[in-house]
């Protein structure tokens, strides 16, 4: 990115702004990541989903599992 802004410059103008007004930035920036973040999770439990109607998935007890990695 050519015209990006680095993050210093930002950090510094956000210095200048009032508490409140940094309080509602680091809140809306919160938000947003978490959101992020949710929607990745739903993502991963489509993935999950489809490898399971797949028959993609390995189930059993956790010896059943590691008795097939030492079997490979």
């Amino acid at each position: 990115m050519q015209n990006s802004i680095k993050v210093n410059d930002i950090l510094q103008e956000v210095s200048h702004l009032t508490l409140e007004e940094q309080d509602f930035i680091v809140n809306t920036l919160n938000k947003r990541i978490h959101e992020v973040r949710r929607d990745e999770i739903a993502e991963r439990g489509k993935e999950a989903k489809n490898n399971f109607r797949n028959g993609n998935v390995i189930t059993g007890t956790a010896d059943d599992l590691m008795k097939r990695v030492d079997d490979d």
